[in-house]
């Protein structure tokens, strides 16, 4: 029996716990897949499938076969589509995940920038701030700030994450008093709420002397949407604590003017990188490297890699 279509078989009656289910989606009998998922059993020795008349369950054995199994028909299913790719140039579909700011701040144009350069990928791009587990959820790559340490994962340094105080020209005319370390009361101040972060200090290096800073006490604006707060900052609201990969384009153009710029402020809890990440057992495929060396780029012509 063709062990590739048998191994198919199998998944696809893990998937939709059912042999009629399944072979409606395939195209095929109920028939052939029991007989494929048999020939698999007699060849392991074990048992996939606990069956009965009203339901089919993967045994313990049937578990560890399937996510082996999985990994085994994506692997060639990239490999294919690489080879193809040698002849025909990058073409198919590139899954990523990244949080909710880099979409405003890089990666629309980033993204518009790269399906330009290659018209025959197709992009599938998912914001949201939860963590993804990619071993898991089926993406092909994801952006994050930070650090990588998870067992299972490369990860790619594509930017830097560095801190800036920005606020608008406009509330600097409103409140021209210098923002110092001494002086973080006179100004109003719009403030993220992310789990991750400290809420009693954050750091600041001068001249090789390191000071803690407290946050502070009645800001002006608070919320969990990055979004939101920069919107404020833009129109005059505040002193925004914010990634340069987000400010750097408003700081070109005028927007946002840079304070305590003779600091350097630590990237807190968020780490000092952006990075692009992807499963250890994926090798990264061509349109994967080409996406990761795009971004690259673009930060680096923004200053920010």
């Amino acid at each position: 029996m063709d062990k590739l279509g048998a191994l198919n078989m199998f998944v696809a009656t893990a998937e939709y716990g059912s042999f009629s289910r399944a072979a409606e989606q395939l195209g095929k009998t109920p028939s052939a897949l029991t007989k494929a998922v048999s020939h698999l059993e007699a060849e392991l020795g074990a048992r996939l499938f606990e069956r009965s008349t009203r339901r089919t369950v993967l045994t313990e054995a049937g578990r560890v076969y399937l996510e082996t199994a999985r990994q085994v028909l994506q692997r060639l299913h990239e490999v294919g589509e690489e080879i193809g790719q040698l002849q025909h140039g990058l073409y198919g579909n590139l899954r990523i995940t990244a949080p909710l700011a880099f979409g405003r701040a890089f990666l629309d144009e980033v993204c518009a920038g790269f399906l330009t350069q290659y018209p025959q990928i197709k992009l599938r791009i998912d914001l949201c701030d939860a963590f993804v587990d990619l071993l898991e959820s089926g993406y092909d790559l994801a952006l994050r700030e930070g650090r990588s340490d998870l067992p299972g994962l490369i990860a790619r340094v594509v930017g830097q994450n560095r801190i800036a105080l920005c606020a608008s020209p406009a509330y600097l005319a409103r409140r021209p008093q210098p923002l110092a370390p001494d002086s973080i009361e006179a100004h109003d101040w719009l403030v993220y709420q992310h789990p991750a972060l400290d809420r009693g200090l954050w750091w600041v290096e001068r001249e090789g002397r390191r000071i803690g800073l407290p946050q502070p006490r009645q800001p002006r604006l608070e919320s969990d949407n990055y979004d939101l707060l920069l919107a404020a900052a833009l129109a005059g609201g505040g002193v925004l604590h914010t990634p340069l990969w987000s400010a750097a384009p408003y700081l070109a153009d005028g927007r946002l003017v840079q304070l305590m710029s003779d600091y350097q402020i630590d990237p807190d809890a968020f780490g000092p990188h952006i990075l692009a990440v992807y499963p250890s057992h994926r090798r990264a495929t061509a349109k994967v490297v080409a996406f990761i060396d795009y971004l690259q780029a673009f930060l680096g012509a923004r200053g920010i890699a």
